[in-house]
């Protein structure tokens, strides 16, 4: 996780921008469930008897409708900046990685299949867009919207809010198990793209299709191509039934709940404690469905970012590959008006494997080029 966050580090001013217009949006979402109550025990049915206080309630309706437009531009504004962030940080890691495959050997090359290479650049990095884009501002945004609504709910009435508490245990569980079973098949998964990428790249190449069509081996070749598929398809299914089993778990207790508040509201008032009125209940239903549903946002979320763990270390496996060769500290850089066009080797050696010898290199002088050799200085 540390490695992720350090891609946002070029971008820390405009993260905290971001974070600064998280904090407004989710302070301003938590006003209006408030205000229910307000309207309730002193505008629709004051508590002291009496008909309804018209001017007050013209006056809280106004704010009840003027604070949703202000949390919608703030929210407008938040995506926006999350959204450019993102994509900034998307085009960097795909430099990176392009630049740091640039640099390595040609064994590299010629051990791996361009296909698989292909997929880490375009598949991967595809793959991880939404989580960084989208999904860390997500987090941030509903585990402020979270922590606002549960401040105020304590504030209306601690029972109901202890209620609410004693579920959430459920569904963190819930998540971790789901997470870690659709991260182990969403790795699975990119590996099947990966070998179908690979398979595609071989066997429609004009070498491929060249050599499928001497051996006569065109229906062996789309038998292969036909596995892999199958087994992406396969995947792609357990995949998504794993997330929406989880889903119809989690919605099943959102829609459960209230029902459990309003059976405690009626155990409290049956023993004549005047703490929870009509509009505490009603508020905390409201503040409820504000609660639960960043809080199952942040459990889905959590899924998505578990699933992408696997993406990213498929990426930086990738850049922690070692350089085979690297420039020597001191190495000078020729510009091309003072090349001649000769090249000696002093004191080089080489070698394809780690068990191979060393082989010394001698090359003829500056001023005496030997035309009969070829020097492959990839392998040098």
């Amino acid at each position: 996780m540390r490695r992720i966050a350090d891609l946002f580090g070029p971008y820390r001013r405009e993260v905290g921008g971001i974070v600064a217009l998280v904090v407004v949006g989710a302070s301003v979402g938590v006003v209006n469930p408030l205000l229910i109550k307000v309207v309730f025990d002193t505008a629709l049915f004051p508590l002291g008897g009496g008909g309804p206080n018209l001017e007050r309630l013209g006056w809280l309706v106004a704010v009840m409708v003027t604070l949703p437009v202000i949390g919608g531009a703030v929210g407008l504004v938040q995506t926006w900046r999350a959204n450019v962030v993102g994509q900034r940080v998307m085009r960097d890691l795909r430099e990176r990685l392009f630049e740091h495959l640039q640099r390595l050997s040609l064994r590299f090359f010629t051990d791996t299949r361009t296909g698989e290479i292909q997929s880490r650049l375009t598949n991967d990095v595809g793959g991880v867009q939404t989580v960084v884009t989208s999904t860390l501002s997500d987090i941030l945004s509903n585990a402020v919207i979270m922590a606002s609504a549960l401040v105020a709910m304590a504030v209306l009435s601690w029972q109901l809010t202890v209620l609410t508490l004693l579920t959430m245990p459920i569904f963190a569980w819930l998540s971790k198990l789901v997470g870690e079973r659709r991260r182990r098949v969403t790795s699975e998964a990119q590996e099947t793209m990966a070998d179908v990428s690979a398979v595609t790249q071989e066997t429609l190449s004009v070498s491929g299709i060249l050599l499928a069509k001497l051996f006569g081996r065109s229906r062996e070749e789309a038998a292969r191509f036909g596995r892999h598929n199958q087994r992406l398809a396969d995947l792609s299914v357990r995949r998504q039934m794993i997330s929406q089993s989880f889903y119809t778990v989690i919605f099943t207790f959102l829609s459960a709940t209230p029902a459990l508040v309003y059976l405690v509201a009626g155990l409290v008032l049956a023993r004549n404690d005047a703490s929870i009125s009509a509009g505490t209940v009603v508020a905390f239903t409201t503040l409820q469905t504000r609660l639960f549903f960043p809080f199952s946002r942040l459990l889905e979320v959590s899924v998505e970012l578990r699933s992408s763990l696997a993406l990213f270390d498929r990426i930086f496996g990738y850049l922690d590959l070692r350089q085979d060769i690297t420039e020597a500290p001191d190495a000078v850089r020729v510009m091309p008006q003072d090349a001649r066009g000769h090249v000696r080797f002093r004191h080089v050696r080489f070698r394809y494997d780690e068990g191979e010898a060393m082989v010394a290199v001698d090359g003829p002088p500056a001023d005496e080029p030997d035309h009969t050799r070829a020097w492959a200085l990839d392998d040098v």
